[in-house]
């Protein structure tokens, strides 16, 4: 698998101050926070695992296995892991904390501090909706109300299918434009309510 470009820089960086060394310090400060580390919870009658589920677990113990020298690997774990799950929920820290042997608090110090990594599930699709002075003097408003009624979730918020996000911002650069939303990054400008439903229906089919 191709490892992303700031990869290999933080790989870098977990022998030095900036990487796993360093956020051993800063996860001090957590060691209160920190629960005895607990097994990931098997399946049963009452609550079973989505077999999805732990065949992600699996796949995510295959990697670990396969790593010739699992000192100095977090890193590497944590990007696999995220590319499996979508994002990094805290029983698949405990998880990984168990398998190489760490405490909790620096796995945890590890995905706190560098930001591509996300402790909380990512839209396919995010909208953004610009609020600017010219964007809401053009009924910014009016589009986000749209948004609001046509994906059932606020500003801050994705979908229960995770295929939508909601998100406003200051200013996207777009004036002439305005009103403007940002779909991915497709930029659609000059927008008015009625046109929400249609624009949404372009991405509502995909995957």
């Amino acid at each position: 698998m191709q490892q992303p470009a700031n990869y290999q820089r933080a790989e870098a960086e977990q022998a030095g101050v900036g990487g796993e060394a360093g956020t051993r310090e800063r996860a001090g400060g957590l060691r209160d926070f920190e629960p005895e580390i607990e097994e990931r919870p098997q399946g049963n009658v009452s609550c079973p695992n989505p077999p999805e589920e732990d065949k992600l677990y699996e796949e995510l113990d295959e990697f670990i296995d396969g790593l010739a020298d699992q000192d100095g690997v977090l890193i590497r774990v944590l990007h696999f892991a995220q590319n499996l799950f979508g994002y990094l929920p805290r029983q698949v820290q405990i998880h990984i904390a168990k398998r190489l042997g760490k405490s909790l608090a620096e796995v945890y110090g590890v995905v706190s501090f560098y930001h591509y990594f996300s402790t909380e599930p990512k839209a396919k699709h995010t909208v953004e909706v610009c609020m600017g002075t010219a964007c809401y003097v053009k009924g910014a408003s009016g589009i986000i109300n749209e948004l609001e009624k046509e994906l059932g979730i606020s500003p801050g918020q994705i979908t229960k299918d995770q295929k939508f996000g909601l998100t406003v911002s200051r200013c996207i650069g777009a004036c002439g434009l305005a009103p403007v939303m940002v779909v991915g990054d497709l930029i659609k400008g000059r927008l008015e309510p009625e046109m929400v439903e249609d624009i949404l229906k372009q991405y509502k089919g995909q995957g």
